[in-house]
């Protein structure tokens, strides 16, 4: 099977709902940092965008008495451990072949590249999950990414 894109991962069912609990424009912001980040630093562009897109599908909303808790999230939140496993699991169904690396304490250069393009779309309190974008718009910025991943020289080349 061939390359999944970033269109294919972003229309799917799956995404779509943890993609929305998470925030849509900040996984689309991470996903187009991403791509500049690992140009920058010789990383496999394909695996960070894909990487950055999905970042968060793990989160679980934290809500007392109906209001959002922020230090309750902070506390008590494994978005990176139930994301990690959701994103595998999605890939695999899609035909994706490469599996993840086994965890370290050390990131590996893939994984400081998510981290610097989620820290670089970062607002204080969460604020980031809670930008608003269309659909459209959001899906035009993910196919423009594709086209550059998919006319990129360091596309399969790079670490990660």
């Amino acid at each position: 099977m061939g390359r999944v894109t970033l269109e294919e991962l972003f229309l799917h069912p799956i995404t779509q709902k943890y993609l929305k609990r998470s925030g849509i424009a900040h996984a689309v912001s991470v996903a187009e940092y991403a791509y500049i980040f690992a140009k920058r630093f010789n990383v496999n562009v394909d695996y960070a965008t894909k990487a950055a897109l999905l970042h968060d599908i793990g989160h679980y909303t934290w809500y007392r008495d109906g209001e959002w808790d922020y230090d309750l999230y902070k506390e008590n939140d494994i978005h990176a451990i139930k994301g990690a496993s959701r994103a595998h699991k999605l890939l695999i169904s899609l035909g994706e072949e490469r599996h993840l690396p086994e965890g370290h304490l050390e990131l590996d250069p893939l994984q400081q590249v998510v981290a610097m393009a989620d820290e670089a779309d970062e607002e204080g309190g969460g604020n980031h999950h809670y930008k608003r974008i269309d659909n459209d718009t959001a899906l035009e910025r993910i196919r423009a990414l594709d086209a550059q991943i998919a006319n990129g020289k360091n596309k399969t080349q790079g670490v990660g």
